[in-house]
């Protein structure tokens, strides 16, 4: 089943944004290690990464569609935007929605995105993943892709310094799509395992592990048992291995239509997700496996199709943050998993949440 009908089409709010001083773009430090920076022209927080060079790469919803920007000191200021979606893709009534971004290779910018194909009637092959690449040092991004051509959604990209860029989706089923040139080019669409039953509104979050394995993060369905679990990949001997990681149980007869994230931090991975409307985390090992005191309850509520965010710095911290209502939130854990400081929060338009550990190891959200 494919919910397009429950899309929702992100507001552009501004323009233009050029590089600008500190007090021009909004930054400001709040408590307990935590600097929020506002999108630059207004536009909406969608993804962003922080690569080992420290350059902090922004994705967002702006006028213009899905934009993107860098920036070299720590977001004290920002590149020119670059336009994700090339103008020969451009159509009378077709919006795109970016989904996700990943950095790969030499700080290759990789986008996932859909598109309202659907609600237009055009051709099914149509209603699919679409991919965009911005080569190190280019100026514009690479002519948008169709990587799957069927009805599908739930996209997301993982990408490591190797030149290996993984595309996930599902379609009925988690499929994937492989690239071993930096995006240049992809293997043909795959199932990942058959056994797999995933709750087909959701979404997928990838990311590759320190070892190299692919870590896919969803939701099953089998029985209506909502429960989250963990893929982990290892696509040079294609083998799997898959670990439940909520232990709070979920049974409910519809697709909550939720979002949910995965991250590689320094003991393995750190997911989050919500169950029942309430955000939860752990963090895992190198096998998948919830530490010690594993899943751990947050303040935070969430909607349908909001997005959350784990965060780990070099000292074990956690930070956690999720939109909900045009507000962005966030709680921060220690070493032990317990509460550090306040809930802290701010306004946010938009359903995206982004966010980095930064060069200094400090954590900066995007608003």
């Amino acid at each position: 089943m494919i919910c397009f009908s429950t899309r929702t089409t992100l507001v552009l709010l501004a323009a233009q944004f050029a590089c600008a001083p500190l007090a021009a773009i909004g930054m400001a430090r709040a408590a307990n290690n935590v600097t929020t920076i506002a999108v630059p022209g207004g536009g909406q927080p969608l993804s962003a990464k922080c690569d080992p060079q420290g350059v902090i790469h922004l994705l967002y919803a702006s006028n213009d569609g899905p934009s993107y920007v860098r920036s070299t000191d720590g977001g004290k200021t920002f590149s020119s935007p670059i336009a994700v979606v090339d103008k020969a893709a451009r159509k009378p009534g077709l919006e795109f929605s970016a989904w996700d971004m990943a950095v790969g290779k030499g700080g290759s910018v990789h986008v996932a995105m859909g598109t309202n194909a659907w609600k237009l009637k055009l051709p099914k092959e149509e209603w699919a993943f679409f991919y965009a690449r911005l080569d190190p040092g280019a100026a514009t991004f690479s002519p948008v892709r169709n990587l799957n051509h069927q009805p599908s959604e739930g996209f997301s990209l993982a990408a490591d310094d190797k030149g290996n860029v993984t595309a996930c989706w599902l379609s009925g089923k988690l499929y994937a799509s492989i690239s071993h040139d930096d995006g240049a080019s992809f293997a043909p669409a795959a199932e990942i395992d058959s056994s797999l039953d995933p709750c087909d509104c959701c979404t997928t979050s990838a990311a590759y592990a320190a070892d190299g394995r692919l870590a896919l993060l969803y939701r099953e369905e089998t029985d209506n048992q909502r429960d989250m679990f963990l893929v982990l990949w290892d696509q040079s001997k294609s083998k799997l291995s898959r670990t439940r990681v909520s232990s709070t149980l979920w049974k409910i007869d519809a697709c909550p239509m939720s979002y949910y994230s995965v991250v590689p931090n320094k003991d393995g991975l750190l997911a989050v997700w919500p169950t029942e409307g309430q955000i939860y985390f752990a963090r895992l090992d190198s096998f998948g496996k919830p530490l010690a005191p594993s899943e751990i309850k947050t303040p935070g509520e969430t909607g349908m199709r909001t997005g959350m965010l784990a965060l780990a710095d070099p000292g074990g911290n956690t930070l956690v943050a999720w939109k909900k209502n045009g507000q962005l939130s966030w709680q921060l854990y220690d070493q032990k998993g317990q509460p550090s400081g306040r809930l802290e929060s701010v306004k946010s338009a938009g359903n995206g949440v982004a966010g980095v550990v930064d060069a200094k190891g400090h954590f900066v959200l995007f608003r």
